[in-house]
């Protein structure tokens, strides 16, 4: 945390990041797909707004890689370290998830830019979830049925399941017959893998925790009253 004054005049405590509004943005990933240390040149030059919030310069950053727009801000100057930016990107996983699986859904999403990397680890975190969940025969196609069988996925989650495990063998075999996927076609992979995680993990655990906490505290145990014993005389 950093005390400055503002161009109002205003004393404020904000946290600054490591890089300034200037003619590139230096974020370690695109919060959009991911790629790391991202080449973010500066599309619209600092404007200073003054508001509710503070004055503040904003500029807007464009990623090399995916085209995705970063809008940043300083409350110093407009050169100054940047205060904040959006989007943040994307938080963790949750520990809930077992790690293994936690690892692919990670790898993933920092691939997105290079979808037909990004699909085949989806397809493995979703066989990851599988097998956590006790389907270790056979192969993720069997792995998927039998989910669904023993209805731990509903049909059209088996359905959505066989899909990511098809384009992840599309780009594994390099079917020439097949377009090369695009970063929509990654993220709607890596979708239903968070979602299945979700459904599987995070969720009950979610459940679990809110019913702990609703429960009445426990009364502390009332100590027995001391006997005291007379002594005749």
């Amino acid at each position: 945390m950093v005390q400055g004054v503002n161009t109002l005049g205003s004393v404020i405590i904000v946290p600054v990041e490591t890089f300034s509004l200037i003619n590139y943005l230096d974020v370690p990933r695109c919060p959009h797909c991911g790629i790391a240390r991202p080449h973010l040149p500066q599309a619209i030059k600092p404007f200073n707004i003054k508001g509710t919030g503070g004055d503040r310069w904003w500029s807007v950053y464009v990623c090399s890689v995916c085209g995705g727009a970063v809008v940043a801000a300083s409350s110093y100057r407009q050169d100054g370290p940047v205060t904040e930016y959006y989007p943040r990107g994307r938080g963790p996983f949750s520990t809930t998830i077992p790690e293994r699986a936690r690892d692919y859904l990670l790898q993933a999403r920092e691939s997105l830019a290079q979808p037909a990397a990004s699909i085949m680890v989806c397809a493995s975190a979703v066989d990851a979830l599988l097998k956590d969940k006790g389907f270790k025969e056979g192969n993720l196609h069997d792995r998927i049925n039998k989910a669904a069988t023993n209805h731990l996925i509903t049909p059209d989650m088996a359905k959505w399941a066989h899909q990511v495990r098809l384009d992840a063998n599309e780009q594994r075999h390099a079917d020439e017959n097949v377009p090369m996927p695009t970063q929509q076609d990654a993220e709607r992979s890596l979708g239903f893998a968070a979602a299945l995680a979700e459904v599987l993990y995070v969720i009950p655990a979610r459940v679990t925790k809110g019913i702990e906490e609703s429960k009445p505290p426990t009364a502390a145990p009332t100590a027995a009253p001391s006997t005291i014993k007379v002594k005749p005389k």
